[in-house]
Protein backbone atom coordinates (compact mmCIF):
# COMPACT_ATOMS: atom_id res chain seq x y z
CA UNK A 1 0.00 0.00 0.00
CA UNK A 2 3.26 2.21 1.28
CA UNK A 3 4.26 1.49 -2.42
CA UNK A 4 1.59 2.13 -4.20
CA UNK A 5 1.16 5.58 -2.64
CA UNK A 6 5.03 6.27 -3.45
CA UNK A 7 4.45 5.56 -7.04
CA UNK A 8 1.28 7.36 -7.03
CA UNK A 9 3.06 10.66 -5.38
CA UNK A 10 5.79 10.19 -8.15
CA UNK A 11 3.57 9.68 -10.78
CA UNK A 12 1.77 13.04 -10.00
CA UNK A 13 4.94 15.03 -9.71
CA UNK A 14 6.21 13.93 -13.24
CA UNK A 15 2.80 15.09 -14.56
CA UNK A 16 3.74 18.72 -12.88
CA UNK A 17 7.03 18.81 -14.50
CA UNK A 18 5.47 18.16 -17.77
CA UNK A 19 2.98 20.30 -17.74
CA UNK A 20 5.73 22.78 -16.56
CA UNK A 21 7.83 21.80 -19.46
CA UNK A 22 4.63 22.74 -21.99
CA UNK A 23 3.87 25.66 -19.98
CA UNK A 24 7.47 27.12 -20.59
CA UNK A 25 7.40 25.92 -24.08
CA UNK A 26 4.36 27.66 -24.23
CA UNK A 27 5.70 31.06 -22.94
CA UNK A 28 9.02 29.96 -24.96
CA UNK A 29 6.94 30.59 -28.35
CA UNK A 30 5.27 33.60 -26.99
CA UNK A 31 8.14 35.29 -26.55
CA UNK A 32 9.43 34.06 -30.14
CA UNK A 33 6.28 35.74 -31.94
CA UNK A 34 6.71 38.74 -29.92
CA UNK A 35 10.40 38.99 -31.16
CA UNK A 36 9.12 38.27 -34.83
CA UNK A 37 11.40 41.17 -36.91
CA UNK A 38 8.01 41.88 -38.59
CA UNK A 39 7.31 43.25 -35.06
CA UNK A 40 9.82 44.65 -33.61
CA UNK A 41 10.12 48.51 -32.92
CA UNK A 42 12.71 50.85 -33.36
CA UNK A 43 12.18 52.02 -30.03
CA UNK A 44 12.41 48.57 -27.84
CA UNK A 45 15.55 47.86 -30.41
CA UNK A 46 18.27 46.83 -27.56
CA UNK A 47 21.10 45.04 -29.77
CA UNK A 48 24.01 43.51 -27.89
CA UNK A 49 27.55 43.77 -29.99
CA UNK A 50 28.30 40.10 -31.02
CA UNK A 51 32.00 41.25 -31.75
CA UNK A 52 34.85 39.90 -29.28
CA UNK A 53 36.90 42.67 -28.76
CA UNK A 54 38.45 44.98 -26.57
CA UNK A 55 36.51 46.44 -24.05
CA UNK A 56 37.74 49.57 -21.83
CA UNK A 57 36.39 50.17 -18.13
CA UNK A 58 37.27 53.45 -17.42
CA UNK A 59 36.72 54.28 -13.77
CA UNK A 60 38.67 57.54 -13.72
CA UNK A 61 39.30 60.40 -15.99
CA UNK A 62 43.05 60.20 -17.26
CA UNK A 63 43.62 63.75 -15.89
CA UNK A 64 41.81 66.00 -13.91
CA UNK A 65 38.60 67.34 -15.36
CA UNK A 66 36.52 70.60 -15.28
CA UNK A 67 33.06 69.97 -16.06
CA UNK A 68 31.79 73.28 -17.86
CA UNK A 69 28.10 72.54 -18.42
CA UNK A 70 26.42 70.74 -15.30
CA UNK A 71 23.35 72.39 -13.58
CA UNK A 72 21.77 72.76 -10.20
CA UNK A 73 20.62 69.13 -9.50
CA UNK A 74 20.54 68.56 -6.13
CA UNK A 75 18.85 70.69 -3.55
CA UNK A 76 20.06 69.63 -0.51
CA UNK A 77 23.45 70.13 1.41
CA UNK A 78 23.56 66.35 1.39
CA UNK A 79 22.74 65.81 -2.24
CA UNK A 80 25.67 68.01 -3.03
CA UNK A 81 28.41 66.20 -0.52
CA UNK A 82 27.31 63.14 -2.62
CA UNK A 83 27.77 65.00 -5.87
CA UNK A 84 31.33 65.60 -4.41
CA UNK A 85 31.95 62.11 -3.77
CA UNK A 86 30.85 60.90 -7.03
CA UNK A 87 33.32 63.50 -8.51
CA UNK A 88 36.19 62.53 -7.03
CA UNK A 89 35.44 58.73 -7.85
CA UNK A 90 35.30 60.11 -11.29
CA UNK A 91 38.36 62.63 -11.49
CA UNK A 92 35.96 65.56 -11.44
CA UNK A 93 37.93 68.43 -10.13
CA UNK A 94 35.16 71.21 -10.37
CA UNK A 95 31.66 71.78 -12.08
CA UNK A 96 30.48 74.63 -13.17
CA UNK A 97 26.64 75.18 -12.42
CA UNK A 98 24.66 76.79 -14.81
CA UNK A 99 21.58 78.06 -13.13
CA UNK A 100 19.85 80.05 -16.02
CA UNK A 101 18.75 82.15 -12.83
CA UNK A 102 18.55 85.75 -11.50
CA UNK A 103 16.94 87.23 -8.18
CA UNK A 104 16.06 85.17 -5.45
CA UNK A 105 16.65 81.84 -7.39
CA UNK A 106 19.88 82.47 -7.99
CA UNK A 107 20.91 83.38 -4.74
CA UNK A 108 19.70 80.24 -3.25
CA UNK A 109 21.98 78.59 -5.37
CA UNK A 110 24.79 80.36 -4.80
CA UNK A 111 24.20 79.87 -1.12
CA UNK A 112 24.00 76.34 -1.62
CA UNK A 113 27.16 76.04 -2.94
CA UNK A 114 29.02 78.59 -0.94
CA UNK A 115 30.74 76.23 1.40
CA UNK A 116 32.54 73.99 -1.33
CA UNK A 117 33.79 76.61 -3.98
CA UNK A 118 37.03 75.17 -4.62
CA UNK A 119 34.87 72.83 -6.31
CA UNK A 120 31.94 74.31 -8.32
CA UNK A 121 31.57 77.79 -9.61
CA UNK A 122 28.14 79.11 -10.25
CA UNK A 123 26.84 81.42 -13.20
CA UNK A 124 23.76 83.48 -13.65
CA UNK A 125 21.41 83.84 -16.22
CA UNK A 126 19.91 87.54 -17.68
CA UNK A 127 17.29 89.48 -16.43
CA UNK A 128 14.69 90.17 -19.31
CA UNK A 129 12.34 91.72 -17.07
CA UNK A 130 10.22 94.30 -18.96
CA UNK A 131 12.48 93.41 -21.84
CA UNK A 132 9.35 94.76 -24.08
CA UNK A 133 9.68 98.12 -22.88
CA UNK A 134 12.33 100.67 -23.51
CA UNK A 135 15.41 101.18 -21.17
CA UNK A 136 14.79 97.72 -19.67
CA UNK A 137 18.54 97.02 -19.71
CA UNK A 138 19.89 99.52 -17.70
CA UNK A 139 17.98 97.34 -14.46
CA UNK A 140 19.17 93.75 -16.51
CA UNK A 141 22.60 95.42 -16.18
CA UNK A 142 22.82 96.05 -12.50
CA UNK A 143 20.85 93.22 -11.60
CA UNK A 144 24.40 91.26 -13.82
CA UNK A 145 26.32 93.13 -11.51
CA UNK A 146 24.46 92.31 -8.53
CA UNK A 147 24.76 88.29 -9.52
CA UNK A 148 29.08 89.08 -10.22
CA UNK A 149 29.45 90.53 -6.91
CA UNK A 150 27.55 87.62 -5.54
CA UNK A 151 30.22 85.36 -6.87
CA UNK A 152 28.63 84.43 -10.40
CA UNK A 153 31.89 84.38 -12.68
CA UNK A 154 30.13 83.58 -16.23
CA UNK A 155 26.51 83.34 -17.64
CA UNK A 156 24.36 80.74 -18.21
CA UNK A 157 23.17 78.65 -19.92
CA UNK A 158 21.45 81.03 -22.58
CA UNK A 159 19.23 79.11 -24.95
CA UNK A 160 17.11 79.84 -27.89
CA UNK A 161 15.33 77.47 -30.10
CA UNK A 162 14.27 79.53 -32.54
CA UNK A 163 11.34 81.62 -30.62
CA UNK A 164 14.05 83.53 -28.67
CA UNK A 165 16.22 83.35 -25.40
CA UNK A 166 13.80 80.98 -23.22
CA UNK A 167 16.15 80.23 -20.71
CA UNK A 168 16.50 82.44 -18.24
CA UNK A 169 14.23 82.87 -15.35
CA UNK A 170 12.49 83.97 -13.99
CA UNK A 171 11.93 85.58 -17.06
CA UNK A 172 11.82 84.84 -20.35
CA UNK A 173 13.09 86.66 -23.50
CA UNK A 174 10.80 85.53 -25.78
CA UNK A 175 11.80 86.86 -29.40
CA UNK A 176 14.84 88.20 -28.35
CA UNK A 177 18.09 86.76 -30.32
CA UNK A 178 21.61 86.53 -28.84
CA UNK A 179 22.33 89.31 -31.73
CA UNK A 180 19.55 91.58 -31.21
CA UNK A 181 20.93 95.01 -31.04
CA UNK A 182 19.02 95.46 -27.21
CA UNK A 183 20.87 92.52 -25.98
CA UNK A 184 24.46 94.63 -26.63
CA UNK A 185 24.62 96.43 -23.14
CA UNK A 186 23.95 92.81 -21.31
CA UNK A 187 27.18 91.40 -23.60
CA UNK A 188 29.32 94.42 -23.63
CA UNK A 189 29.07 94.14 -19.36
CA UNK A 190 30.18 90.58 -19.65
CA UNK A 191 33.26 91.66 -21.80
CA UNK A 192 33.93 94.13 -18.91
CA UNK A 193 33.16 91.87 -15.80
CA UNK A 194 35.51 88.89 -17.72
CA UNK A 195 32.28 86.72 -17.70
CA UNK A 196 31.83 84.36 -20.49
CA UNK A 197 28.53 83.38 -22.37
CA UNK A 198 27.45 79.91 -22.55
CA UNK A 199 24.71 80.18 -24.70
CA UNK A 200 22.41 76.88 -26.74
CA UNK A 201 21.49 78.05 -29.76
CA UNK A 202 19.27 75.76 -31.98
CA UNK A 203 18.87 71.44 -32.09
CA UNK A 204 21.11 69.40 -33.61
CA UNK A 205 19.86 67.99 -37.72
CA UNK A 206 17.75 64.99 -36.49
CA UNK A 207 15.46 67.19 -34.86
CA UNK A 208 14.50 69.30 -38.17
CA UNK A 209 13.94 66.66 -40.65
CA UNK A 210 11.04 64.23 -41.17
CA UNK A 211 10.67 61.71 -38.27
CA UNK A 212 9.79 59.40 -40.60
CA UNK A 213 12.27 55.84 -41.69
CA UNK A 214 14.85 57.82 -43.33
CA UNK A 215 15.64 59.86 -39.93
CA UNK A 216 19.18 58.93 -39.41
CA UNK A 217 18.36 59.59 -35.39
CA UNK A 218 14.93 58.81 -35.38
CA UNK A 219 13.99 58.15 -31.76
CA UNK A 220 15.78 61.33 -30.36
CA UNK A 221 14.63 63.37 -33.48
CA UNK A 222 10.77 62.71 -32.85
CA UNK A 223 10.64 63.04 -29.15
CA UNK A 224 12.69 66.66 -29.56
CA UNK A 225 11.47 67.39 -33.08
CA UNK A 226 11.53 71.04 -33.46
CA UNK A 227 7.89 72.59 -34.51
CA UNK A 228 8.60 75.17 -37.30
CA UNK A 229 5.23 75.50 -37.86
CA UNK A 230 5.69 78.55 -34.88
CA UNK A 231 4.92 81.56 -36.11
CA UNK A 232 8.22 83.42 -36.20
CA UNK A 233 10.11 80.38 -35.63
CA UNK A 234 13.84 80.29 -36.95
CA UNK A 235 15.26 77.61 -38.67
CA UNK A 236 18.58 75.59 -37.57
CA UNK A 237 21.01 77.49 -40.21
CA UNK A 238 19.06 80.94 -39.13
CA UNK A 239 20.06 80.37 -35.61
CA UNK A 240 23.57 79.51 -36.10
CA UNK A 241 24.04 82.77 -38.03
CA UNK A 242 22.30 84.35 -34.66
CA UNK A 243 25.36 83.28 -33.03
CA UNK A 244 27.92 84.04 -35.49
CA UNK A 245 26.27 87.80 -35.61
CA UNK A 246 26.99 88.28 -31.64
CA UNK A 247 30.38 86.52 -31.73
CA UNK A 248 31.58 88.76 -34.14
CA UNK A 249 29.79 92.18 -33.44
CA UNK A 250 31.00 91.69 -29.52
CA UNK A 251 35.08 90.23 -29.76
CA UNK A 252 35.45 91.13 -26.37
CA UNK A 253 33.07 88.85 -25.12
CA UNK A 254 34.01 84.99 -24.57
CA UNK A 255 31.30 82.50 -25.92
CA UNK A 256 30.79 79.23 -25.19
CA UNK A 257 28.45 77.54 -27.76
CA UNK A 258 27.06 74.33 -26.03
CA UNK A 259 26.75 70.90 -27.69
CA UNK A 260 29.18 72.22 -30.15
CA UNK A 261 26.49 75.06 -31.55
CA UNK A 262 24.42 71.99 -32.36
CA UNK A 263 26.98 71.43 -35.56
CA UNK A 264 27.26 67.67 -34.73
CA UNK A 265 26.17 66.28 -38.06
CA UNK A 266 28.31 69.34 -39.63
CA UNK A 267 31.37 70.01 -37.71
CA UNK A 268 32.85 72.16 -40.60
CA UNK A 269 30.19 74.72 -40.19
CA UNK A 270 31.57 74.84 -36.48
CA UNK A 271 35.31 74.98 -38.01
CA UNK A 272 34.41 77.93 -40.18
CA UNK A 273 33.05 80.11 -36.84
CA UNK A 274 36.59 79.04 -34.30
CA UNK A 275 38.54 79.78 -38.14
CA UNK A 276 36.93 83.22 -38.00
CA UNK A 277 36.14 84.56 -34.37
CA UNK A 278 39.05 84.00 -31.06
CA UNK A 279 36.38 84.81 -28.98
CA UNK A 280 34.24 81.73 -29.61
CA UNK A 281 34.62 78.76 -27.58
CA UNK A 282 32.35 75.28 -27.83
CA UNK A 283 31.32 72.34 -24.98
CA UNK A 284 30.82 68.75 -25.73
CA UNK A 285 27.93 68.40 -23.35
CA UNK A 286 25.38 65.68 -24.20
CA UNK A 287 26.94 65.35 -27.52
CA UNK A 288 29.06 62.31 -27.37
CA UNK A 289 26.34 60.29 -28.62
CA UNK A 290 26.64 62.13 -31.69
CA UNK A 291 30.24 62.38 -31.66
CA UNK A 292 30.99 58.89 -30.84
CA UNK A 293 29.57 56.98 -34.53
CA UNK A 294 31.74 58.81 -36.28
CA UNK A 295 35.06 58.52 -34.65
CA UNK A 296 38.01 59.45 -36.63
CA UNK A 297 36.47 62.22 -37.97
CA UNK A 298 35.87 63.98 -34.82
CA UNK A 299 39.32 62.71 -33.89
CA UNK A 300 40.57 65.14 -36.07
CA UNK A 301 38.35 67.96 -35.86
CA UNK A 302 39.00 67.61 -31.68
CA UNK A 303 42.78 67.53 -32.66
CA UNK A 304 42.71 70.38 -34.84
CA UNK A 305 40.34 72.39 -32.68
CA UNK A 306 42.19 71.52 -29.22
CA UNK A 307 42.10 74.83 -27.93
CA UNK A 308 39.09 76.04 -28.13
CA UNK A 309 36.86 73.17 -26.90
CA UNK A 310 35.64 72.40 -23.34
CA UNK A 311 34.69 69.40 -21.54
CA UNK A 312 31.34 69.14 -20.18
CA UNK A 313 28.26 66.98 -19.47
CA UNK A 314 24.77 68.39 -18.79
CA UNK A 315 23.15 64.80 -18.10
CA UNK A 316 23.04 64.62 -14.72
CA UNK A 317 25.94 63.11 -12.37
CA UNK A 318 26.20 60.08 -12.10
CA UNK A 319 29.00 57.59 -11.78
CA UNK A 320 28.56 55.57 -14.83
CA UNK A 321 27.86 58.87 -17.36
CA UNK A 322 31.05 60.01 -16.03
CA UNK A 323 33.00 57.03 -16.99
CA UNK A 324 31.35 56.84 -20.61
CA UNK A 325 32.19 60.08 -21.49
CA UNK A 326 35.82 59.14 -20.67
CA UNK A 327 35.70 55.66 -22.51
CA UNK A 328 34.27 57.60 -25.33
CA UNK A 329 37.18 60.31 -25.12
CA UNK A 330 40.08 58.49 -24.37
CA UNK A 331 39.78 54.68 -25.60
CA UNK A 332 39.94 53.32 -29.22
CA UNK A 333 37.06 50.80 -28.32
CA UNK A 334 34.63 49.82 -31.09
CA UNK A 335 30.98 49.15 -31.23
CA UNK A 336 29.32 49.34 -28.42
CA UNK A 337 26.34 50.77 -27.49
CA UNK A 338 24.71 52.97 -24.63
CA UNK A 339 20.88 53.50 -25.73
CA UNK A 340 19.56 53.90 -21.73
CA UNK A 341 22.50 56.84 -21.93
CA UNK A 342 21.67 58.76 -25.31
CA UNK A 343 18.44 56.92 -26.94
CA UNK A 344 20.27 56.37 -29.93
CA UNK A 345 19.93 52.82 -31.68
CA UNK A 346 23.63 53.41 -33.86
CA UNK A 347 26.60 51.85 -32.27
CA UNK A 348 29.45 54.03 -30.45
CA UNK A 349 33.02 54.36 -31.09
CA UNK A 350 36.04 55.58 -29.00
CA UNK A 351 37.37 58.91 -30.24
CA UNK A 352 41.52 57.90 -28.84
CA UNK A 353 42.45 61.36 -28.66
CA UNK A 354 45.90 61.79 -27.82
CA UNK A 355 47.32 63.18 -24.38
CA UNK A 356 47.61 66.84 -25.32
CA UNK A 357 44.59 67.03 -26.81
CA UNK A 358 43.33 65.64 -23.61
CA UNK A 359 44.62 67.54 -21.43
CA UNK A 360 43.28 70.72 -23.27
CA UNK A 361 39.50 69.37 -23.32
CA UNK A 362 39.51 68.26 -20.02
CA UNK A 363 41.20 71.50 -17.93
CA UNK A 364 43.79 73.53 -19.95
CA UNK A 365 41.16 75.23 -21.56
CA UNK A 366 38.53 75.89 -18.48
CA UNK A 367 41.35 76.71 -16.75
CA UNK A 368 42.90 79.80 -19.21
CA UNK A 369 38.91 80.80 -19.10
CA UNK A 370 38.28 80.84 -15.31
CA UNK A 371 42.39 82.36 -14.36
CA UNK A 372 40.66 85.05 -16.86
CA UNK A 373 38.17 85.84 -14.54
CA UNK A 374 39.96 85.12 -11.85
CA UNK A 375 42.24 88.17 -13.18
CA UNK A 376 39.85 90.77 -12.91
Amino acid sequence: MRRKSTLKSISMKKTFLYSLILILQAMSTVACFSQDVNNIRLKDYRPVSIYKIPETEVKKAKYPVIDMHSHDYPKTDAGVKEWIKTMDEAGISKTIILTYATGATFDSAIARYAPFKDRFQVWCGFDYTGYDKPGWQTNAVAELVRCYKKGARGVGELGDKGLGESYSKPVKGWGLHIDDPRMKPLLQKCAELHMPVSIHVAEDAWMYEKSDSTNDGLMNAAQWKVDMSKQGILNHDQLIATLEHAVKENPKTIFIACHLANCCSDLNRLAKLFDSYPNLFADMAARYGELAPIPRFVNSFVTKYANRIVYGTDIGMAYEMYKTTFRILETADEHFYEQDLFNYHWPLYGLSLPDDVLKKVYYENAERLLNTQAAN
